[in-house]
């Protein structure tokens, strides 16, 4: 076996990177595969906003004319600055079940990692914010749009290299037609009138870019202590906006206001995901006309963002929240539900999404070693 680190000028090498997924799951009925133009993005260092701060280098293992495995090694400054850390981070890593060659491309992230000086590697992590996860549990299940899906053994190479959990991330089945308590609504209509809340509700997806400052600021509000977060620049916020917009309803969005400031939300959109296996990482020329007609056929919602911000919380916004999803989902063609990714170490999430009905049906894990 030999290790090569991709040219990312060169087409043909990076292609080998971006296309071994499709090789490897080929055959596999849960994977969903991804948009080849994102893959290209990611080595694109001329035009992704991540090369404007930070940098990052690509690995192949290769047994023969064959690749059979890939990992990049990332070093993001502005999340090291922003944490005051020398961390690594390990991404798109995906491989046969062989430890040789997982080996190969683990020990070349920490020769660049421990170059530069960096003390730690964390993973899998992407260019732009969290992009990435190992599943370790649920491996029966489709994952939800946007979210990994892996072979059992990935889990077993990444300990073997060193690695052990850092945090783990779960995601939950809900069925649209479960029934919330009563009271719940009794609560949300007097939480309304006593307190100030109201309903932020999207007729477009023009309106919702008018409101992305107020969203942002929401977002490092609600997630700026987590250990993934850090602040994106600009044109990363209009790379995360311009992929979130190309699949969102505005219908599918609301915000839980107090007066005019933001106090929780609501983020779903249609899962997609079948009109993605059809378009087999391809929008065009056919692809975008799979995935179109799937997002008006689904009957699968994801819900990839619910909370109230810290300061608001204990007030009874929650209420709102649980019966606003309610009537978004009542109001709906979907059948199924997929929570996505809520962190377990997040108690309060946890036992709300408990609290009205969610079955935990995947895990996904965050890796940690030292240098």
């Amino acid at each position: 076996m030999q290790l090569q680190q991709i040219d990312t000028t060169n087409r043909a090498n990076v292609r080998r990177f971006v296309t071994l997924p499709f090789q490897l799951y080929r055959n596999c009925e849960q994977w969903v595969p991804p948009l080849l133009s994102e893959g290209y993005a990611v080595l694109n260092r001329e035009k992704h906003p991540f090369y404007e701060h930070s940098d990052a280098v690509f690995f192949v293992v290769t047994s023969g004319k064959e690749v059979v495995g890939r990992i990049a090694a990332l070093e993001n400054r502005h999340y090291n600055a922003y944490k005051k850390s020398r961390t690594a981070f390990f991404g798109y890593f995906d491989c046969v079940d062989d430890r040789q060659a997982a080996c190969l491309l683990f020990e070349a992230v920490f020769a660049w990692a421990k170059k530069r000086g960096l003390q730690d590697v964390i993973g899998p992590r992407g260019v732009i914010g969290v992009d990435g996860s190992t599943l370790v549990e649920g491996f029966e299940h489709r994952p939800a749009l946007t979210v990994p899906y892996n072979f059992p053994y990935y889990d077993e190479l990444i300990q073997h290299a060193g690695f052990r959990k850092l945090t783990d991330l779960l995601s939950g089945y809900l069925p649209a037609d479960h029934v919330l308590p009563q009271r719940l609504f009794d609560i949300a209509e007097k939480v309304k009138a006593r307190r100030g809340f109201w309903v932020k509700q999207f007729s477009s997806k023009a309106e919702i870019r008018r409101w992305i400052p107020k969203v942002m600021a929401v977002h490092r509000e609600a997630f700026g202590q987590t250990a993934s977060f850090y602040p994106p620049t600009e044109r990363e916020v209009a790379h995360i906006i311009g992929s979130a917009l190309a699949i969102v309803d505005p219908k599918l969005v609301k915000l839980v206001m107090k007066g005019d400031e933001i106090a929780g939300f609501i983020l779903a959109y249609a899962d997609v995901s079948e009109g993605l296996v059809r378009a087999n990482g391809r929008l065009f020329p056919t692809g975008w006309f799979h995935v179109l007609r799937d997002r008006s056929r689904t009957r699968w919602l994801n819900i990839n963002g619910l909370g109230m911000l810290p300061r608001y919380q204990g007030m009874g916004g929650n209420a709102i929240l649980y019966t606003e999803l309610d009537k978004t989902v009542k109001q709906s063609r979907f059948e199924h539900i997929d929570v996505v990714q809520v962190d377990e170490a997040n108690f309060k999430s946890r036992s709300d999404m408990e609290t009205i009905g969610v079955q935990w049906t995947k895990r996904h894990r965050h890796y940690h070693r030292s240098l």
